[in-house]
């Protein structure tokens, strides 16, 4: 990003188990820094929140979820925030993947 050239030092406090699976996902990445690492996250945080800000007008979209059926509410939730956003929802697609696994397609349209 432009203008990058001057740093400044700041202090942030994280949940331990935050500040571990990020120091896991660093070293998995290659970083040499948690700075650079938390730079990166930053500048994407950044790109993404621009993104979405810029999204307007009618937008269609797809949602793909695997699930094993036998998860006690989970067919009932489902179902309700389906029945929930039916005015978003386009189609829906279900099959059976597995004895107990099961793949749902949903269509959706909306404004952005």
């Amino acid at each position: 990003m432009p203008g990058e050239t001057e740093l400044s030092r700041i202090g942030i406090s994280l949940p331990k188990n935050l500040l571990d699976k990020f120091d896991e996902i660093l070293t998995l990445r290659g970083y040499s820094s948690r700075s650079e690492g938390i730079r990166d996250s930053i500048r994407s945080y950044i790109t993404h929140y621009q993104w979405i800000s810029d999204v307007k007008g009618e937008r269609q979209g797809v949602i793909t979820m695997v699930y094993e059926h036998d998860q006690r509410g989970l067919l009932q939730t489902l179902t309700e925030i389906q029945h929930q956003y039916a005015s978003s929802i386009q189609a829906s697609l279900h099959s059976h993947v597995t004895h107990n696994k099961c793949l749902e397609v949903i269509l959706i349209r909306g404004d952005g």
